[in-house]
């Protein structure tokens, strides 16, 4: 009687301390984690071939993948309220696309190939007409007590210039034969996107079904909603953030252009391309337009300022809560950080796509700690 109150006792400690303890199954949990990781590690070179597939599909996957979430909407709509087949809109916004392409090949890309050119051409003036403008600033009689200071950080910033580009240069000969690499993947990924639309659009309602069809029964349902929900929140980020940058690069277009301010198109293209990085995007693509206008005259340089004030304006009142919304649900602390370490871990592409990628990470985290409580007797 006593050995069996002992075995009793025992496995109550041994239930209450281990089986039942929410510490004792995270560390279990952490510790999984991680063998599966040293294990993985392990055997990386295994992966390898995996890996290269996956880099040769991805840019096309991408691509489609983006004008996907873009055309979606538009073929679901004409389907569903105007019966109108899939095939037929599909093939007509194809059509539309095209269109639009030969329309900018042949108006707004040799306006843009001749400003580009251009400001290559002057570019080297306007650094000489900058150094000239700095070295007045530093024999400015105000500035005799700080002179030094300044000029020694002048010079600091020459040197780490100088360097910089030094090692660009270096680094563009040793990659010069990865540059056709580079031309050889963009003409296969601007070939075979298109493809991969298509069947995205035909096809795009049977991917969550056929995933779901893997999954054991009890699973399902879960799986299907975790689908589900990552593909609404990455198509309502995808989708926003092109058409704010669309109208972004519109506003600035239009600024640029009303204000006499030289190489407004590129600089307004600048800006749509850069708005993709949030709260960053902007300010950065205002830099090349700010050292123009400070060498053109300081009434362009106000005029700059008054048409980012008013495109700021517009945008943050207007179109990003139209367009975007809440939908993120994401702190402006928290994304910040995101894109600090994004950009520290994979560069601008981290950057342009750390929210999409945090957002769908955070969906699983929480569907997956939901179905955890739900069915552990830790969380009854």
């Amino acid at each position: 009687m006593e050995l069996k109150n002992k075995k009793d006792n025992a496995k109550s400690i041994f239930n209450s301390w281990i089986v039942n303890n929410r510490f004792s199954i995270f560390l279990l949990n952490t510790l999984l984690l991680f063998l599966t990781i040293f294990i993985f590690n392990k055997i990386a070179f295994l992966l390898t071939p995996v890996l290269t597939f996956v880099n040769a599909i991805m840019p096309a996957v991408i691509l489609a993948g983006v004008q996907y979430y873009l055309m979606n909407p538009i073929v679901d709509c004409l389907e569903q309220k105007y019966r109108i087949p899939r095939i037929v809109t599909i093939l007509a916004l194809f059509m539309v696309v095209l269109i639009i392409l030969i329309l900018i090949v042949n108006t707004l890309l040799p306006v843009i190939e001749a400003q580009t050119k251009s400001l290559i051409d002057h570019w080297p003036s306007y650094w000489d007409s900058g150094q000239e403008a700095l070295r007045h600033l530093l024999h400015d009689p105000r500035l005799d007590g700080i002179r030094s200071d300044l000029n020694d950080a002048v010079s600091n910033a020459q040197s780490i210039l100088f360097n910089t580009g030094k090692a660009s240069f270096n680094l563009f000969l040793e990659n010069l034969f990865g540059a056709v690499n580079v031309i050889s993947m963009l003409i296969v990924t601007l070939l075979t996107a298109p493809f991969i639309l298509f069947f995205m659009l035909k096809d795009g309602k049977k991917i969550n079904p056929y995933l779901t069809s893997f999954m054991p029964p009890r699973l399902q349902n879960v799986f299907s909603k975790l689908l589900h929900d990552i593909n609404i929140a990455v198509s309502s980020y995808v989708r926003g953030q092109l058409i704010v940058a669309f109208w972004v690069g519109v506003m600035f277009a239009v600024g640029y252009t009303t204000i006499g301010l030289k190489y407004g198109l590129t600089l307004a293209i600048l800006a749509a391309c850069l708005n993709l990085i949030p709260y960053f995007g902007t300010l950065i693509s205002l830099i090349p337009a700010i050292i123009i206008g400070i060498l053109d005259s300081p009434v362009m340089l106000l005029k700059i300022f008054v048409v980012f004030f008013i495109e700021q304006l517009i945008e943050g009142r207007f179109i990003s809560p139209l367009v975007m919304g809440s939908k993120m649900k994401m702190n402006p602390v928290t994304t910040i950080l995101l894109l600090i370490g994004a950009n520290s871990v994979a560069g601008l592409l981290g950057v342009i796509f750390a929210i999409p990628i945090y957002a769908g990470i955070k969906i699983i985290v929480v569907q997956v700690f939901d179905y955890y409580r739900k069915n552990s007797s830790l969380y009854k």
